[in-house]
């Protein structure tokens, strides 16, 4: 999720046809176990920024918090609302949920880019990684920073969450196939679709991510996650797309083809399976969710209003796995 000094637009990631090109990620380290490392795996080093808001750094709440990395790696939360000068830290008093900067103190997401790169010209964006010893950015790419917590600190975590992967070898080629397509017409098709300026645009993209909403339906009705009875990366990177679904891009984005509630029985009982499992619905803040993308993007909704349903509810009765799907 990006921001910049006009973060209501993304007008910087808007083709001449309209379409919505979204930016390549700019810090792309890794931390690694091993003292040789650049970056190397210790407690208590690395800091996560993030919003609830976010899909992205969604994802990297999720895995953090089913790895059993709470204790390891700090979290600070950014204000829902994204003005003019992007991200901003405010204390939870004033908005419930958010954080001040608890590793740099700023004021601003984009004083830690800055702080890690003086001449940064790019877009402002969470999640962002940053290494609390050498003062800089590791990573600001959603996708790796959950490869990272997927592994790198296992040597460092309590024996029950050692050896969890979310990324197992022997199914890494069916995930890689799931992750490409999904990411194109579904977890960045909400955003063709609604940042799209010009009408083939949106049709084009709207379409496509119904075509794979009913592709991923036809799996989910054979199978309990996308890869069988296993839950695995590419269940949570589409799981923080599908619980924004109703309630904020099938109107505010225009990808209003269908409801989840009422158009996807297979993807609706995962959806909720998923939230169910312990520690995932503290990661979900339904709260910050509608406000950011209702009252950010004046571009879509400059009178700010925020829609009052949540979507389905996610706490309804289903049939949870037998012992822990991952």
């Amino acid at each position: 999720m990006s921001s910049s000094t006009k973060p209501s637009t993304a007008a910087s990631e808007i083709t001449k046809e309209g379409e919505f090109r979204r930016q390549v990620s700019s810090f792309r380290s890794f931390v690694e176990p091993g003292p040789n490392a650049e970056f190397p795996a210790e407690a208590g080093r690395y800091h996560l920024y993030v919003s609830y808001a976010c899909p992205w750094a969604h994802r990297t709440l999720i895995v953090r918090k089913l790895k059993g990395l709470d204790s390891l790696i700090g979290v600070s939360v950014v204000n829902y609302l994204m003005g003019p000068k992007g991200w901003e830290f405010t204390s939870p008093d004033v908005v419930p949920g958010a954080t001040l900067d608890n590793a740099n103190g700023a004021k601003y997401i984009r004083e830690v880019y800055f702080k890690a790169d003086p001449e940064y010209s790019a877009r402002y964006t969470v999640p962002l990684l940053w290494d609390t010893k050498k003062q800089t950015i590791v990573n600001n790419e959603s996708s790796e920073i959950i490869r990272m917590f997927n592994t790198a600190f296992d040597e460092l975590i309590a024996p029950e969450y050692r050896g969890i992967t979310f990324y197992p070898e022997e199914l890494r080629p069916q995930i890689d196939e799931l992750n490409e397509w999904i990411y194109d017409t579904v977890n960045n098709g909400v955003y063709k679709s609604g940042f799209a300026t010009a009408q083939d645009a949106y049709e084009k993209n709207c379409r496509a991510l119904f075509q794979s909403l009913e592709r991923i339906e036809e799996i989910l009705s054979k199978n309990e996650f996308l890869l069988g009875k296993r839950l695995t990366e590419a269940d949570l990177r589409l799981f923080t797309t599908i619980v924004r679904f109703d309630p904020v891009y099938h109107g505010h984005f225009k990808c209003n083809i269908k409801l989840i509630a009422t158009g996807y029985p297979s993807i609706l009982r995962w959806t909720r399976e998923i939230y169910q499992l312990p520690g995932i619905k503290e990661t979900v803040n339904m709260d910050h969710i509608k406000k950011h993308y209702y009252m950010s993007h004046t571009q879509i909704n400059p009178s700010q209003v925020v829609p009052l349903s949540n979507g389905p509810n996610l706490d309804a009765p289903t049939v949870k796995p037998a012992a822990r799907p991952y």
